[in-house]
């Protein structure tokens, strides 16, 4: 089987309500999404999604996508998909770096391995649990009243696992944490995210005037060196989130006893076959995991939850999916939706779901054999 022919689509995903993060420093209102199709000459498709959570949040942009791929295409066509570790060697000689232009590439051979070896992706990369996993909501930086307000939305649509947006003002953060505790449903998982929004100080401040409320912070420094300068500081459980984009940073953190947890982003550390080696690396150090799309449809939905189905149930916290925050839909209701807070794993091989490709407009670059 060979890769015969690359299409790839630009697609606008608004979102439902303004995106808040980190006290306010970034702001999001539409997602710049890219689509890719890989075809074979076996006649089986595969597809993949590129789409990182604005321009400013990492190191990571649609148009750098399209250039990325523009770059690898003719290193990438001819290639057996299902070979996924030849395609990964083939796009690190074609392009440095700039993992998050692969993950979409990976995306797609995976769907189509999958497909070939008739298995959901899960399956084919070793035994995929049918647990239903929780969703994790998203709510953004704001105050307490505003907070309350977003995270009932969010149980009102059956969300049982959420994650907090605080960092930037120590005595509001600590007021919303506080609030949020408070009003915590039985058996509700809380993450509160700080995405690199504190200086040490600021962390150590909040982290402590916290401890008695036993709560677990995501990425709350900028760097790995930050989280382990306070770590003899504080007793919090840590997620590492954003600092977490290649293996070495996996290896360290597990090593030096940095993070309780790894917050494993799909398309920010290269696809589904780097993200299993840090999955990998986290069981082996008794680490725990969300999983998450980066952002986008529910393509990158359904990639993130094939990965942690791979996950022992009882190591696997929750998936974050993008799908409940966007007004368009480019799959037509189908892949895996929110039912009662949670997603199922598609039975069908592959991703388990497909675009509907009279919404996503002409491509807009073709490469082929």
């Amino acid at each position: 089987m060979k890769i015969t022919q690359i299409s790839v689509y630009q697609v606008d995903l608004p979102l439902e309500h303004p995106y808040w993060l980190s006290g306010g420093r970034l702001k999001f209102e539409v997602l710049d999404a890219t689509l890719v199709k890989l075809e074979t000459d076996a006649g089986i498709t595969g597809w993949g999604e590129g789409t990182p959570w604005g321009h400013t949040y990492v190191p990571a942009h649609g148009p750098g996508i399209r250039a990325g791929l523009e770059t690898m295409a003719r290193f990438v066509l001819g290639l057996d998909p299902r070979r996924v570790l030849d395609v990964e060697r083939a796009m690190d000689l074609a392009l440095p770096g700039h993992l998050y232009a692969k993950s979409p590439v990976d995306m797609a051979c995976w769907d189509i391995a999958g497909q070939a070896a008739e298995l959901p992706i899960a399956d084919l990369m070793g035994g995929g649990s049918r647990t239903p996993r929780p969703i994790a909501s998203s709510v953004g930086a704001k105050t307490v009243g505003e907070t309350r307000a977003v995270l009932q939305r969010y149980r009102d649509r059956g969300y049982v696992a959420h994650s907090v947006k605080i960092g930037g003002d120590v005595e509001r953060d600590v007021a919303r944490i506080r609030d949020v505790e408070a009003h915590r449903a039985p058996g509700e998982i809380i993450l509160y995210d700080v995405n690199r929004g504190w200086s040490r100080q600021q962390a150590l401040r909040v982290m402590r005037a916290t401890e008695d409320l036993r709560v677990m912070f995501e990425q709350p420094g900028e760097t790995l060196d930050d989280i382990a300068a306070i770590r003899p500081l504080h007793a919090a459980p840590v997620s590492i989130d954003e600092c977490l984009v290649t293996l070495q940073d996996a290896t360290r953190a597990a090593r030096e006893g940095l993070a309780e947890v790894f917050g494993i982003k799909l398309n920010r550390v290269g696809g589904l076959t780097r993200a299993a080696r840090m999955r990998d690396i986290a069981l082996a150090h008794g680490i725990d995991m969300f999983v998450m799309a980066t952002g986008g449809s529910v393509l990158a939905d359904a990639e993130a939850l094939h990965l942690a189905a791979t996950v022992p149930d009882h190591a696997c916290h929750a998936v974050w999916a993008c799908q409940d925050m966007l007004t368009v839909d480019i799959a037509d209701g189908r892949g895996p939706r929110n039912r009662d807070g949670h997603l199922h794993l598609p039975e069908r091989p592959g991703l388990g779901v497909a675009p509907d490709e009279g919404a996503l407009g002409d491509p807009v670059a073709v490469y082929a054999l």
